[in-house]
C-alpha cells in the first residue's frame, strides 16, 4: 500500500502538482525548528504501511524487554560479570548499577533500515539521551499546507507525533511530585556538552513548550540546591531529563561529586531523574551482539529466538577468532564500536579494500567492536523541485518507545551512492524528513 501512495504522490509531482512538490518548501516550521533543520529537509515525507510500522515497534518493545533480561539470562544476575563482558569501565558501571534494582523505564530510540521486505534493528538507543523527537513537527507542519493536505485525506494518512508522547510521559513520571499539573522539566547535559547541539535542543524545547511543557536547559554545574529542591534558573525543577552520560561523567574531574545531587534527590524523592543510568547498561551496541551470538541461544524461548532473527542482522562481538571470517566476507558486513553514537568509529567493509579492511580488523578485534551483517535499505524516490528529476535516496527510519509504546518515528536520508553512514553530524548530504502512516 504505502508503495502506491509514494507512486500517486510523486506522480503527482511529475504532473505538474506544484502544490505537492513544494509542499516541504511551503510548510510553517516553529522559527527553532527552521533554525536548526530547515536547510536540511528532504522533499517528501516517506509513507510506510501503518500494520508494519506497528507491528516493529511491538517487536522492538519486545527486544527491549529481552536485553533488560540480558544479565539474569546469561549471567545469572551477576552485573558485575555483565559489565566485564560488555568492556564497560568499572566506574562508569558503578553509576549504572546504582540503580538496577527496578525495572528499567522503556525509553529510547531503534535506528532501523527497510531492505525492500521488512525493517531491521541496526542499533537500539536506549535511555534519554535521544535526538530527532523535534522533527515530529515536520508532519505537523505539512498537514497545514493545503495541496498536502488534501493528499493526506485522500490517502487517510496519519502519524505519531513523538514529541506528544513524550509530553505524556514526562507528565506520568512527575505526577507523584506534581499531583497531575504540568511539570518543570530541566534538560540537562554534562559541562561544556551543549554547545555542539544547542540548536537542536533549543529546537526540542520549542516543541515541549508548545506542548505545555515548561522544559528548561542547562548543563550540572548549573542546577542548584535550595529548600531541599533542584533549581534551574532559580526555578524548582520536578524532572531532570538526563542528557548526561555515565561514560561522560567519569571523564569529566569531579563528575560524580558534580552530579551527586541530582542522584541523591532522585533517590530521595525530591525529584525525578529521567532515565536513570541504568538504562545505559542495555544500550551498549554489545548487548545486540549478545542477543545474536549463538552461544546464548539456549537462554531464549524459540519464539523470542525467532524475534531475534527476523529483526536483528547477524551481529556479533569481533573477537580475534572472528577475524579470519570477517575477512572472507568484507562486502557484507560493517564494523562499529560498542559505545560510540552519531556515526563516529565506523568502519564500511564494502567501501574498503582488502588491504584496509584485513588493517581495520587487526586494529579493532578484541578491542571493543561488534559486527554487523550489511542491510541494504531500499531505494525511495523523491522529486527533485530543482531539477523534476526522480532520484533515489537509502533512509534511516527510526522507533521512538515510550512507556505507552509507540511514540513515532523520523527519517535520515542520503542520496544514493552517497555513502554507507546516515546520520546528520556523519554526512553533510544527509537530509531529514518524517513518515506517514498508510492504513491497511
Amino acid at each position: 500500500m504505502s508503495e502506491r501512495v509514494t507512486e500517486t504522490y510523486n506522480q503527482q509531482c511529475l504532473n505538474g502538482k506544484t502544490g505537492l512538490l513544494h509542499a516541504m518548501a511551503r510548510a510553517e516550521f516553529p522559527p527553532l525548528f527552521h533554525e536548526s533543520c530547515g536547510h536540511r529537509l528532504l522533499p517528501r515525507p516517506f509513507f510506510i504501511d501503518e500494520p508494519q510500522m506497528r507491528g516493529f515497534a511491538a517487536d522492538i518493545r519486545s527486544v527491549f524487554d529481552l536485553l533488560t533480561q540480558l544479565p539474569d539470562r546469561l549471567f545469572g544476575g551477576d552485573l558485575d560479570a555483565y559489565c566485564k563482558a560488555l568492556g564497560i569501565p568499572e566506574r562508569q558501571a558503578a553509576l549504572m548499577c546504582r540503580f538496577a534494582g527496578g525495572e528499567p523505564v522503556p525509553y529510547g530510540r531503534a535506528d532501523i533500515y527497510h531492505d525492500g521486505t521488512s525493517f531491521k534493528l541496526l542499533e537500539f538507543n536506549v535511555g534519554s539521551e535521544l535526538g530527532g523527537a523535534d522533527r515530529a513537527e515536520i508532519q505537523r507542519a505539512l498537514l497545514d499546507v493545503p495541496d498536502f493536505r488534501d493528499f493526506a485525506e485522500e490517502q487517510r494518512l496519519t502519524y505519531v507525533h513523538t514529541g506528544e508522547r513524550i509530553a505524556a510521559a514526562l507528565r506520568t513520571a512527575a505526577a507523584p511530585l506534581t499531583g497531575g499539573a504540568d511539570p518543570v522539566v530541566a534538560l540537562v547535559e554534562g559541562d561544556g556538552g551543549l554547545a555542539p547541539y544547542l540548536h537542536l535542543v533549543r529546537s526540542f524545547q520549542e516543541m515541549m513548550q508548545r506542548l505545555g511543557i515548561d522544559l528548561r536547559v542547562g548543563e550540572v554545574s548549573q542546577i542548584r540546591e535550595q529548600d531541599g529542591r533542584l533549581l534551574l534558573d532559580g526555578t524548582p525543577v520536578d524532572v531532570v531529563l538526563r542528557y548526561f552520560s555515565a561514560a561522560q561523567t567519569v571523564r569529566t574531574p569531579g563528575g560524580e561529586e558534580a552530579i551527586e545531587p541530582i542522584l541523591r534527590a532522585h533517590e530521595e524523592g525530591r525529584v525525578v531523574l529521567f532515565t536513570t543510568f541504568q538504562s545505559s547498561l542495555y544500550a551498549n551496541k554489545g548487548c545486540l551482539a549478545l542477543l545474536s551470538d549463538e552461544r546464548g541461544r539456549e537462554a531464549f524461548t524459540a519464539a523470542e529466538q525467532d524475534l531475534v532473527d527476523r529483526v536483528l542482522p547477524w551481529t556479533r562481538e569481533l573477537t580475534p577468532t572472528l577475524v579470519e571470517h570477517c575477512r572472507e566476507h568484507r562486502e557484507q558486513l560493517i564494523v562499529k564500536p560498542r559505545a560510540d553514537f552519531a556515526g563516529s568509529g565506523i568502519h564500511v567493509g564494502w567501501e574498503l579494500t582488502d588491504l584496509e579492511w584485513r588493517q581495520v580488523l587487526d586494529e579493532t578485534a578484541g578491542r571493543g567492536f561488534i559486527a554487523q551483517e550489511r542491510v541494504v535499505p531500499r531505494r525511495e524516490p523523491v522529486v527533485s523541485p530543482e531539477t523534476g528529476r526522480t532520484e533515489d535516496w537509502m533512509a534511516a527510519w527510526d522507533v521512538f518507545l515510550t512507556p505507552d509504546g509507540y511514540a513515532g518515528s523520523h527519517i535520515r536520508a542520503l542520496p544514493y551512492g552517497e555513502g554507507a553512514v546516515v546520520g546528520m553530524g556523519a554526512n553533510p548530504a544527509c537530509r531529514t524528513s518524517g513518515p506517514f502512516l498508510v492504513p491497511a
